[in-house]
């Protein structure tokens, strides 16, 4: 097998088999310091696809962050097949202040494409699309839920695209969902220009937590083996039915008070079932939080103190959950058995459900 060329970014020649840092420059701050998006570069030993993971695109969203620390140990361009870019903070300037927007209070994940002479966003978006995205035939992007929520880990792609519910299979996150793409998010652009997307959603903002963080480190390693990039399991050969929707609801709480669960992310619900009961500050006139439809919960508030409306839970509608992690012989089984039936429909983040 012939080697690879070399990868040429910021100016800089990356011979195969090893690593280099990048930093991008974005902008100057009001304190008049410069700001760049930091890439590392694994330019692999031998031929193979070009894949990009980021994380903090919304900057509490940190959870992406502790994944990619954990890759950047653990794969080794010298046994590398193809390139893979590592971007662990994709807004900075949202990272550094702990919050999801950027301080003209633009979201960057709804400002791409961007421009060179827009606003921050979008000048940032640019970058950020023209110096990795569109380097790369497949990138993974890692969210978290809002602060005082916590989303169950999902893999999250568009519509209709047989591979990447091979990829999303593969990644082995307990529920894939299909969603609609939005005008300037990271996912739109990329499908347009040809680059296929795994949105990854899991933990909570501004926290860490062991199993979000080694779903993600696992599921990208078992990405990169399916596609051939690196030596190990890409966990196909053992299927189960995955828990895979393309619709959802929020439950909201019916009174302002005390919340006390019953179900959490992961635990598959009946209708009917009782989610949660609120009361009020003394425990009086308690009143149940009841499961609308059949599936599983992919995520949940984390603060009891509630007021009326606030949502709670938020659940994956699944006609059979009982079924999900069944034993399948293929992957072409398992593909069918959890395709989901309806339209896929436009998902709520978090802020806007609040």
């Amino acid at each position: 097998m012939n080697s690879p060329e070399p990868f040429i970014i910021a100016g800089e020649s990356i011979a195969p088999g090893t690593l280099r840092d990048v930093a991008f420059p974005i902008t100057t701050m009001a304190t008049g310091t410069a700001s760049s998006l930091a890439v590392r570069v694994l330019h692999g030993a031998k031929p193979g696809p070009a894949v990009f993971v980021s994380a903090a695109i919304h900057g509490d969203e940190i959870i992406g962050t502790a994944v990619i620390q954990r890759l950047a140990r653990t794969l080794d361009p010298a046994v590398l097949a193809g390139t893979v870019m590592l971007v662990p903070v994709a807004n900075i300037f949202g990272f550094i202040t702990h919050s999801r927007y950027l301080p003209d209070r633009r979201d960057l994940n709804r400002s791409f494409p961007g421009s060179a002479g827009g606003s921050l966003a979008g000048q940032l978006a640019h970058v950020f699309y023209r110096e990795v995205v569109a380097r790369c035939q497949l990138g993974i992007d890692i969210h978290s839920a809002a602060i005082h929520r916590y989303n169950l880990p999902q893999i999250r792609i568009a519509a209709g695209n047989r591979k990447l519910v091979e990829l999303a299979m593969a990644f082995g996150a307990p529920v894939i969902i299909e969603s609609p793409l939005r005008d300037g998010s990271l996912r739109d652009l990329a499908q347009k220009h040809g680059v296929d997307m795994l949105l990854m959603e899991a933990g909570e903002a501004l926290r860490f937590d062991r199993l979000s963080i080694e779903t993600g480190v696992e599921g990208v390693e078992r990405v990169l083996a399916h596609l051939g990039m690196i030596e190990a399991d890409d966990g196909l050969s053992a299927v189960g039915i995955p828990a895979r929707a393309n619709r959802s609801v929020w439950v909201r709480s019916p009174r302002g008070g005390v919340v006390q669960m019953v179900r959490e992310s992961g635990d598959p619900v009946r209708k009917g079932d009782v989610l949660a009961c609120v009361s009020g500050l003394f425990g009086e006139e308690p009143q149940e939080m009841i499961s609308p439809l059949d599936g599983i919960i992919i995520g949940h508030a984390t603060l009891p103190v509630v007021h009326q409306g606030d949502a709670l839970f938020h659940i994956a509608a699944i006609d059979h959950p009982e079924r999900v992690g069944a034993q399948i012989d293929t992957i072409t089984e398992a593909i069918l058995a959890s395709e989901p039936q309806g339209n896929a429909e436009r998902l709520l983040d978090e802020d806007e459900v609040v």
